[in-house]
């Protein structure tokens, strides 16, 4: 998965005298699900939108599947679903993506095609306005899967989605990236991203603040450790991990794996004392995600691409 499939340098938006994006530098590999995380106004949607050629960047260059964002021979290889769908609500969401499909020179078939990995084949034939929040962006999802594109844009494809549908559309974007499609994921619900993403960018203020995987953004796995006495039981912590040992409520918060918590246990009790208990501390990517967006965040940090 090391071909570029999206490559921004310096891409930046201005309106008038605010910065909705500063010199983002972004990368998205070929078969990887990347999600393009930050919270409401942060420039993720601005960024999408110069991708596929919607608006123009101020400066910087947006660099699609080897050529300029929004070119026609790229935004043919392209499919999007980006601020909701929109159709006509006269139509059915089968004549809807039939009209697309025809302007795109599609064959009629990719339409059933798409309304069935959508889940949405037995709605197919009821008019645009008569659907849910939830079968709407599931028709703005089919749009986009259409012609197998080889990167698909989703901006909150499980917007107004209820948990099975999203559980459907989770297992969807994972079958796209195994079929060797590239999906770029931006959304809210970060247990989510979590669970299916292999790379994350995180945008604040329209700064990349970083650019990792998910393991290497939460970083070491931590032990969470009720003893006491706290402070003698904090030295013994910190002999055997190290100086980065610190309490929180009342419990030590240990940068060690799971299978190091015998050696702490034993390391405490030698030294006679109490210890009430021992769990798993992990962070999650949506206590990362505050800390970063809150805390003023830290510089973008790139991995090399080999």
């Amino acid at each position: 998965m090391n071909e570029l499939v999206v490559e921004t340098a310096g891409l930046t938006k201005r309106y008038g005298s605010r910065l909705a994006v500063d010199q983002v530098d972004l990368t998205v590999r070929r078969g990887e699900v990347y999600g393009f995380l930050g919270p409401n106004g942060a420039g993720k949607t601005t960024t999408l939108r110069m991708l596929l050629g919607l608006i123009r960047p101020t400066s910087g260059t947006a660099t699609v599947l080897g050529g300029a964002a929004g070119a026609p021979a790229v935004t043919a290889r392209v499919g999007a679903l980006v601020e909701g769908p929109g159709f006509m609500p006269y139509l059915s969401g089968r004549d809807n993506l039939r009209v697309l499909s025809r302007y795109r020179r599609l064959p009629d078939t990719v339409v059933d095609d798409a309304l069935e990995r959508v889940e949405l084949s037995a709605r197919g034939g009821d008019a645009f306005r008569s659907y849910s929040l939830g079968m709407k962006q599931r028709l703005g999802v089919a749009a986009a899967l259409m012609g197998e594109p080889e990167l698909i844009v989703l901006d909150e494809p499980t917007n107004g989605l209820d948990p099975a549908g999203m559980a459907s559309m989770r297992s969807l974007v994972v079958d796209l990236a195994r079929a060797g499609q590239t999906v770029l994921l931006s959304s809210h619900l970060l247990a989510e991203v979590q669970e299916i993403c292999h790379r994350v960018g995180v945008i604040n203020e329209g700064r990349l603040l970083r650019e990792s995987t998910v393991a290497d953004l939460l970083g070491t796995a931590t032990l969470r450790v009720h003893a006491e006495p706290t402070e003698e039981a904090l030295a013994v912590a910190r002999r055997v991990a190290g100086d980065e040992v610190r309490v929180e409520h009342g419990e030590l918060l240990v940068p060690l794996p799971p299978d190091r918590a015998p050696q702490l246990v034993r390391a405490l009790v030698e030294q006679g004392l109490d210890v009430h208990s021992v769990r798993h501390g992990d962070r999650s990517l949506e206590d990362v995600f505050f800390e970063m967006t809150t805390n003023g965040g830290t510089p973008a940090r790139k991995e090399k691409v080999s």
